[in-house]
């Protein structure tokens, strides 16, 4: 009798493992399609995670990220040791000793569940977790009809783990499935991976973990919500306590180091990581713009779009974040002040005011109905249109932009808040080297969390005097020298099929003194610049614009030499850009290159180049462009002398009608920079022209930028003059030899009546 129990206990004991076997092989084939899909040879070799694509500054800076997961990787040498010994000592003590299957942990587990009916853990080692991290056995994707039958779906995705496991030990070292395990690990608070992790929760890298801070992430793998230093603290408390017992139990840290780290209390320089937040947030929206398109218009080797959110780009720009960090806090100083004396002048009245001053009924009836906000209104009361009305004015908790405070929770309705942000005055900045094209700062407004317009690229307003350097270089390219004299006087154009024009100055008055065109440019006396636009002709000077660099619509009417039609800053920089780059367009450019995650090449952008004027006109446009620092009266005069001393600069100041638009375009030898400050709407601004004029709402921004970077010799830009033609000057600019020697006499006396085209 007992040699048959025995005879039968063999039997049931092979049949069973000869079941498990059969069971097992049928699972790593799939067999008829029962269990679900196992990873194949060539994706453990290339296991595929989501991972964040970087963007880069030209100087190294990580200026932020693009992600559905927020994970970047790092190599086994980018880890602390000391994280290394809690992951082992907490989650897998006999890692280094088993081949992905831990079977003396198993058996223990199986004994204390099923004969002492303890917990002890899930038995699963870091290589079978490694395997459920990358290739997600537990999600419904990976499942077999056979899931679907009680009490086999956890037997089978525990045996697809073992096997894929099993054949990660076979494709990895023991330091690459730890890597891979944490960085592809969840920490809870977005942070998906070290690296992610270490930055979210302590601002540090993975390498610059202390002892108490790895045992804290490390403690978060067993419920990274439950166990959140930030929102569980005390159970964060008492888990990592339990990580540094272990690693003391093993023997990774002395008992004395456990007393004292156990007391310590868990300190944290908690951030999560976000697009609202960090350098450059306007210009890596409009990088993102662009990269999207390209990764639609490129194909990986296997013929699959790249995914911009998943595959882990690098993407390198021209943007230098010391730069950018001089242009945001240039933008913020300014901003801050301008709109404490806008805020000023208004009183307790609206900013939205019409021509004569008055202020325009049903603005914000108006405004609102451009709104998402009303558009999902009407769609949901639209045949109760009293409701969206009662909805518009429900007050409800909200977050709003501050300039005092950044950010102030409020009670408001959705027309209490669009009153709040209409009173804001915006602005958009961008800086470029001219030589190359290279976009070096960009601010595209006050706040991307809370203004999401880009007005650096997408926004376009009227640039006022800004436009009348394209009329003095159309001039300057027709014979015409600085040192032209013109008559300040009314001037009248009249041109078949269109009103009379005949534009006042600034002031309202005119002198009756001749003046050379660099000293009306100076000055920006638009009766002179009118007089030429009269010589030359509207469609000369389109022609001229265009060519310099200007793409939006541009009327061929005479107003448009006082910059009637609306152009971006992102234009205006490239154009000013041709006169310092001795004659040469280069359309302003800001991806330099893209790879893969592995930093190998996939695409190396290059600058778009052409010829657009002479050397000479150029450097004669650039000399023009000085004279509002150099010429009597000049709208450049009030930049601080320390800025000017030992150098050669440019500029221009715009203003608009009704000082709508304020602008000012910059150059000295080595940047070219625009700026512009606004209402979101034409209707909001100053009502008086003198606190409106660009001089005093967009040239501040430029001078404090320009400070902060010559302060800096880190970035090597130095002070000093505009690099001259090597050949002669064929046109003369030194004034009194021109006035002796040329046959062209000055225009003393010409009819301002008379029309020339």
């Amino acid at each position: 009798m007992t040699q048959k129990l025995i005879k039968y206990i063999w039997i049931i004991f092979a049949a069973g493992l000869l079941g498990f076997i059969i069971f097992v092989w049928s699972v790593s084939i799939n067999f008829l399609g029962l269990y679900g899909e196992l990873p194949n040879f060539k994706s453990l070799e290339n296991p595929q995670s989501e991972l964040a694509s970087e963007l880069y500054s030209a100087d190294g800076v990580l200026l932020g990220t693009y992600f559905r997961e927020n994970r970047s990787p790092v190599t086994y040498n980018d880890l602390a040791p000391s994280l290394i010994n809690a992951l082992i000592a907490t989650e897998d003590i006999r890692f280094k000793e088993h081949s992905g299957i831990d079977f003396q942990s198993m058996g223990r587990v199986l004994f204390k569940s099923l004969i002492l009916r303890q917990g002890a853990g899930g038995g699963s080692t870091l290589s079978q977790q490694t395997a459920k991290n990358l290739f997600k056995t537990r999600t419904s994707e990976s499942q077999g009809l056979l899931s679907k039958v009680p009490g086999l779906r956890m037997l089978i995705i525990k045996t697809k783990e073992w096997i894929v496991a099993a054949k990660l030990e076979k494709a990895y070292t023991k330091n690459e499935i730890l890597t891979l395990y944490l960085n592809t690990s969840e920490f809870g608070s977005n942070a998906y991976g070290i690296k992610t992790a270490a930055k979210t929760f302590f601002d540090k890298t993975p390498n610059d973990l202390d002892i108490q801070e790895s045992a804290v992430l490390v403690g978060l793998f067993k419920a990274p919500t439950y166990y959140s230093p930030v929102f569980n603290p005390e159970n964060s408390l008492r888990r990592r306590n339990t990580v540094l017992a272990q690693m003391e139990k093993y023997d990774f840290i002395t008992k004395a180091e456990f007393d004292s780290l156990k007391a310590l209390p868990i300190e944290l320089n908690y951030k999560v990581q976000s697009h609202n937040e960090g350098l450059a947030q306007y210009f890596r929206e409009v990088a993102k713009a662009e990269l999207i398109k390209w990764t639609k218009e490129n194909l990986k080797p296997d013929g699959t779009s790249y995914d911009l959110y998943g595959d882990g780009l690098k993407i390198y720009v021209t943007i230098d974040s010391r730069m950018q960090r001089y242009a945001e806090e240039a933008v913020d100083e300014h901003m801050r002040d301008l709109q404490k004396r806008f805020e000023q002048e208004m009183g307790n009245r609206d900013p939205w005011i019409d021509e004569n001053g008055r202020v325009i009924p049903n603005f914000l009836e108006t405004q609102v109905k451009r709104t998402e906000a009303y558009r999902n209104l009407a769609r949901r009361f639209e045949s109760h249109p009293d409701s969206i009305q009662i909805k518009l004015n429900e007050k409800k908790r909200m977050r709003i932009f501050s300039w005092d405070k950044g950010e102030i929770d409020t009670l408001m309705s959705t027309m209490d808040s669009l009153r709040h942000y209409k009173k804001h005055l915006q602005t958009g900045f961008v800086s470029m080297d001219p030589e190359t094209g290279h976009i070096k700062a960009w601010v595209g407004g006050i706040n991307q969390k809370y203004f999401k317009y880009d007005h650096v690229r997408q926004g376009k307003r009227q640039p006022g005097s800004t436009f009348k350097p394209f009329v003095y270089a159309a001039a300057i390219e027709n014979g015409y020298s600085p040192c032209y004299s013109v008559i300040d006087q009314p001037v009248e154009i009249n041109i078949p099929g269109q009103p009379t024009w005949s534009p006042k100055n600034a002031d309202g008055k005119f002198t009756y003194e001749k003046m050379t065109i660099r000293l009306a440019m100076a000055q920006s006396i638009n009766s002179v610049t009118a007089y030429m636009m009269k010589k030359l002709s509207p469609k000369v000077v389109v022609e001229t614009a265009r060519r310099l660099g200007i793409t939006s619509d541009l009327e061929e009417v005479p107003a448009l030499a006082l910059g009637t039609n609306d152009v971006s800053i992102y234009e205006m920089i490239g154009a000013f850009g041709t006169f310092v780059n001795k004659g040469e367009h280069i359309t302003p450019f800001f991806i330099d290159r893209i790879e893969d995650k592995n930093g190998n090449l996939l695409h190396q952008f290059t600058p778009r180049k052409r010829p657009a004027m002479s050397e000479e006109h150029a450097y004669l446009m650039v000399y023009m462009l000085r004279g509002g620092f150099e010429e009597e009266r000049g709208t450049s005069q009030g930049v601080p002398y320390a800025l000017r001393e030992g150098n050669e600069l440019g500029g221009k100041t715009g203003t608009t009608q009704n000082a709508s638009d304020g602008w000012y375009m910059g150059i000295s030898k080595d940047l070219v920079s625009g700026v512009w400050v606004g209402g979101d709407d034409r209707a909001i601004h100053f009502r008086s022209w003198v606190n409106g004029q660009g001089g005093r709402t967009a040239r501040p921004i430029w001078v404090k930028y320009m400070e902060k970077v010559y302060a800096d010799q880190s970035l090597g830009i130095t002070k000093g003059p505009f690099p001259r033609p090597e050949r002669p000057l064929s046109i003369e600019i030194d004034c009194d030899q021109y006035e002796r020697q040329s046959n062209r006499f000055s225009d003393f006396d010409y009819d301002a009546k008379k029309n020339d085209f």
